[in-house]
């Protein structure tokens, strides 16, 4: 799928440059004004014709390949999926630079607040399951399970834990390399409410809003950890190793697509959010895009290794965009 979007992604690109360089040779002897003109008409027309998405690097694996099978099977659809991290997406959804913001977290008051404040009449949708995976490097033969508490211990600034062997004695004495979502994530966000409560993150991690560049730091650091959505573990098993979490019956729990959809995985199952302006949906571009999204949006998240909603949640989402668009 991925390569299929990033071939049509060079074959538009290529052709939008040939045509700028045709236009720039034809119009060497057209005036200014009218080339100012002319040019500023094109490119409100192509601003009019996106669908501009952004915010959560966990939704994003979602929503990219949602939007490109959606672009395939709409040749003259055009959707820009950015990554700014869910609070760099909600900073572009309140200054009015989207239509549609992903979130791994659910929106917070101050954003709802700066919403109603520029006039904006936003709703929520659950497009997949996610489960927040703690990994380490696949030589790591001596962490078999963390609790919460101990997770809390290693990444609090003030938990005092350097090395493995300060966790648990049979550990390694080896310095711990720590690997954290940067603090725009929405991943960032809800680890830090669920493991470090009112603590800060310690000093040392290496923070990214690129889950990639995170999975690249634990695959090459034997004693490293680090954490992000499930899709960016399951796509890299060979690499990593997942620890079972102690979960809120005392059990140890390794996120599978079956103990994240059950709850079981907790406390780090999550549902993965979308929000879309109501006024927006008006636009048909925006309404069909969102109906596709809500349509195909299961399939996708367990493709690139979500878990799907239930097929009733999906109904219902599309019965409300089309409740939306009717107001």
């Amino acid at each position: 799928m991925k390569k299929r979007f990033l071939f049509v992604t060079l074959i538009v690109s290529l052709t939008a440059l040939f045509l700028a360089a045709c236009g720039n040779a034809e119009g060497s002897g057209s005036s200014n004004s009218n080339n100012t003109s002319s040019e500023n008409a094109n490119a409100s027309s192509e601003d009019s014709a996106t669908v501009k998405v952004d915010g959560s690097s966990t939704v994003f694996p979602i929503m990219e390949a949602v939007a490109e099978e959606y672009m395939i099977e709409n040749p003259n659809a055009k959707v820009n999926i950015g990554v700014s991290g869910t609070g760099g997406g909600f900073e572009k959804f309140i200054a009015g630079e989207t239509h549609i913001s992903n979130a791994s977290r659910p929106i917070e008051k101050e954003e709802k607040a700066a919403l109603k404040e520029s006039g904006i009449a936003f709703t929520e949708f659950k497009v997949a399951l996610d489960g927040l995976s703690i990994v380490v490097n696949q030589e790591n033969d001596w962490v078999d399970k963390l609790t919460v508490e101990q997770l809390k211990k290693m990444w609090s600034e003030k938990g005092g834990v350097k090395t493995w062997s300060d966790l648990n004695k049979e550990w390694p004495d080896k310095e711990i390399k720590f690997f954290s979502p940067g603090a725009d994530s929405g991943t960032f966000d809800y680890f830090s409410e669920v493991v470090l409560g009112e603590e800060q993150i310690r000093k040392d991690a290496t923070l990214s809003e690129d889950d990639n560049v995170l999975v690249q730091g634990v695959t090459g650091s034997k004693h490293g950890i680090g954490y992000f959505g499930y899709a960016y573990y399951a796509e890299n098993k060979d690499q990593l190793r997942a620890i079972p979490i102690v979960n809120s019956d005392g059990k140890p729990v390794l996120p599978t697509m079956e103990t994240i959809q059950s709850g079981e995985y907790n406390p780090f199952s999550r549902p993965l959010f979308i929000y879309v302006k109501n006024d927006a949906l008006k636009n048909e571009m925006v309404y069909n895009f969102m109906e596709y999204t809500l349509k195909n949006a299961g399939e996708m998240a367990e493709a690139v290794g979500y878990v799907a909603m239930t097929d009733n949640a999906y109904e219902d989402a599309l019965n409300k965009i089309k409740e939306l668009a009717s107001k």
